[in-house]
């Protein structure tokens, strides 16, 4: 028998903590051809979902995925969201969570409904990324 992965039971564990702690849980997670999230708040393959009590409906985290509703842009939309895309889960106060490794094999969406297999070569070489402290922000 397989043991079962820690990533549920980390992710819920850090869950109860920022709510307990009084601060906002959120979820960084790899949009893949799996994942059912508002596709025109994915950028570059990525979303941050704000997943408290007062930004969610019937919020659920189970051993295979994440389900719940919340509103985008005032209407509301039904997100499932599979465990292996989910990044890492944070509190938006004070940037402390975990991040877990994405094993994932299934082509990322890049946003506006392509794949990553779907996206030609730019033509100017990638921008290294900056250096210093890493930074979070809202995507609204």
């Amino acid at each position: 028998m397989t043991p079962a992965s820690t990533t549920p039971y980390l992710i819920r564990a850090i869950y109860e903590w920022c709510v307990d702690g009084g601060f906002t849980p959120y979820l960084a997670v790899k949009v893949n051809a799996r994942t059912r999230v508002p596709m025109e708040f994915v950028r570059n393959g990525e979303i941050v979902l704000n997943v408290s009590a007062d930004a969610t409906r019937n919020l659920t985290i189970g051993n295979d995925g994440i389900q719940f509703s919340a509103r985008f842009s005032g209407t509301s939309r039904e997100l499932s969201i599979p465990i292996d895309a989910v990044t890492g889960i944070f509190a938006k106060e004070n940037g402390q969570g975990l991040a877990f490794p994405q094993t994932d094999d299934t082509p990322e969406i890049m946003g506006d409904g392509e794949s990553e297999e779907d996206q030609s070569p730019p033509d100017d070489p990638p921008t290294p990324p900056p250096s210093g402290r890493p930074k979070l922000q809202v995507v609204k």
